[in-house]
């Protein structure tokens, strides 16, 4: 087998393989040659090759996202670095296990004018995990090759040695390497291991000259403390009215056990996103339908005692501006990480998982007899009634569009949302419960949602679907450059020729000054896109040419299809409004 010369390529790969690190997204550059060397010529790691870094971080996010296990990403020295920043920011607030591994230069030639070089340490300090900055390895077998460096570098490495204060650089390296890849096995976030490499970068040899010692990472023990779960079961049996929210969740995550035992209790409410992956028929579902057209005296019978939450961020203002405004007695959030005070009253941060506090919490608790659950069941089917009279009522529209797409995806597609106005219009409607739906919904960015649905589809045999903005899918376009994109791959762009969602929001509409600097008013198709990177493209106008276009859109074929929906850009946000209005 080929290896790189250099010993410190060597542990990086070797300890990336014995953790199991096997999924490696790498960027072409020279500086991060031995580790391109090393990865790309062991059977062991599925390597792919991601010219665009931004692109390429959002790629391997979307490859992590799926199988719940460390990504790799390589990259050169220099402002590459500084492209993956969009896409460990939202690993960070996503939970999603990402190794960062950046060639650097040595320490000796930062700050000196070197091309292709920044300071690169800790650059992602406040978005990882854990950052180790590596030490440039210096051979062992002459005191040359230490004396050839510039004077200051060689008196620190004698002064530390003298001092003993250093491992060998070998065994610092290895435990940073272990120590950071460990974390995020462990804690399931982002890390960056930064690696300086002096030249010569290109030599290989046919045996490795370490061997290192990787450690197992250990998981700490579930528990909750007695005391505050006796409190939590004190205080929910004497409570008559309970919520519980959840934000993204990954599918199949929660016992359907403990979804039974709450759906039996009238006195709580369940409210699912559409990314929360969690459904029953006694759940709430589509939350804004629900709430949004409610009036100060039925928010107030809304408001619960306790608030519970588990998952992800959440996606819907309406209900995060009920919950501030109508505050709950206690919050209590549900996690192994962190706790967000999202509704500015969290009071209770059980550090655990959802499943194993609902069992030891939920054998502990008594149904009560309460008109909470059954009122707004009520209620919901009212809008729902009105939902569908809307529907059938309205001119074709982005509401309408997605009325059609979403009751036409097929069973057990993995459904990625784009951010911005696709996420809440998907909010407005029951999903298909076969569906698994995802989003990048950490930071709610629109830079990398087509890279992220690409590099889930490409380790996923099951069908994906992409839906999303124009505006979001130009400003990715670049995913699509790469060889991977599986022909099973499907995208939906709604193109309302713009920001669609600000002329939602309140604002100046129909100005010269808006339509440049808000909507960002455009006339581009992703026909030409299609034709350039080998998609199958497709476009519609109208309400029957689009359920036309999806009998045939999902049948098999040797290419990735594109389906783009022009939407009339004046009228969509004067449906929506009316929407709400309407079921109210």
């Amino acid at each position: 087998m080929i290896y790189p010369k250099i010993p410190l390529a060597q542990t990086v790969i070797q300890l990336c393989k014995a953790k199991g690190v096997k999924h490696i997204v790498i960027s072409p550059g020279s500086r991060n040659a031995p580790l391109t060397i090393g990865f790309s010529n062991d059977d062991y790691f599925k390597c792919y090759s991601i010219v665009d870094e931004r692109c390429a971080a959002f790629f391997a996010l979307g490859i992590a996202q799926q199988l719940q296990e460390p990504t790799a990403v390589v990259c050169t020295s220099g402002s590459a670095l500084l492209n993956y920043y969009p896409a460990v920011a939202e690993a960070f607030y996503s939970d999603i296990p990402l190794i960062i591994l950046s060639a650097d230069r040595p320490k000796h030639l930062i700050g000196i004018g070197d091309g292709q070089t920044i300071n690169q340490k800790n650059v992602f300090e406040n978005h990882v995990l854990y950052a180790s900055n590596l030490k440039l390895d210096l051979k062992e077998e002459g005191a040359d090759s230490v004396e050839e460096l510039p004077i200051f570098k060689s008196m620190e490495n004698k002064v530390e040695t003298l001092l003993g204060l250093k491992k060998t650089i070998q065994e610092y390296n290895e435990e940073e390497i272990d120590t950071t890849i460990n974390r995020a096995l462990l804690e399931n976030g982002p890390v960056h291991i930064n690696v300086p490499f002096d030249e010569p970068l290109y030599d290989m040899v046919n045996e490795l000259s370490i061997k290192p010692k990787p450690t197992n990472p250990v998981d700490k023990p579930l528990e909750i403390d007695d005391n505050v779960l006796g409190d939590c079961i004190k205080d929910w049996n004497a409570a008559s009215k309970k919520m519980i929210l959840v934000g993204v969740n990954q599918p199949n995550q929660i016992e359907k056990r403990w979804l039974d035992n709450l759906a039996a209790d009238d006195s709580v409410i369940v409210f699912t996103e559409t990314t929360s992956n969690l459904h029953h028929d006694t759940f709430f579902p589509s939350i804004d339908k629900l709430i949004a057209p409610l009036k100060s005296e039925d928010f107030r019978k809304l408001q619960p005692d306790i608030l519970l939450t588990f998952g992800g961020l959440i996606v819907s203002k309406k209900v995060k501006a009920f919950l501030r405004k109508y505050r709950p007695q206690q919050h209590w959030h549900i996690d192994l990480k962190k706790a967000n005070d999202t509704f500015f009253s969290l009071n209770n941060f059980v550090k655990t998982t959802p499943n194993y506090f609902f069992s030891k919490f939920l054998p502990q608790t008594q149904s009560l007899k309460s008109d909470y659950n059954s009122y707004w069941k009520h209620l919901e089917a009212s809008r729902l009634a009105k939902h569908d009279d809307y529907l059938n009522s309205i001119d074709f529209s982005d509401l309408k569009a997605f009325d059609v797409i979403l009751s036409n995806i097929p069973n057990d597609t993995i459904l990625q949302l784009g951010n911005s106005s696709t996420v809440r219009y998907a909010q407005l409607f029951d999903l298909n419960k076969t569906l698994k739906v995802f989003c990048n919904r950490g930071t709610s960015g629109i830079d990398g949602c087509t890279s992220t649905a690409i590099g889930c589809a490409v380790v996923n045999k099951k069908q994906t679907t992409l839906i999303t903005g124009d505006l979001s899918f130009i400003y990715d376009s670049n995913a699509m450059w790469n060889n991977y994109i599986p022909s099973n791959f499907r995208v939906i762009v709604i193109n309302n020729q713009g920001g669609g969602i600000f002329r939602i929001l309140p604002g100046h509409k129909n100005t010269e000054n808006f339509d440049t600097y808000f909507e960002t008013n455009h006339h581009l198709t992703a026909e030409h896109l299609c034709n350039m990177y080998g998609f199958k493209y497709e476009s519609v106008l109208d309400e029957a040419s689009l359920k036309s276009s999806l009998n045939s859109f999902y049948s098999e074929g040797d290419q990735p299809k594109l389906l783009e929906i022009f939407t009339p850009k004046n009228l969509n946000d004067e449906v929506l409004l009316n929407y709400f209005k309407f079921i109210g």
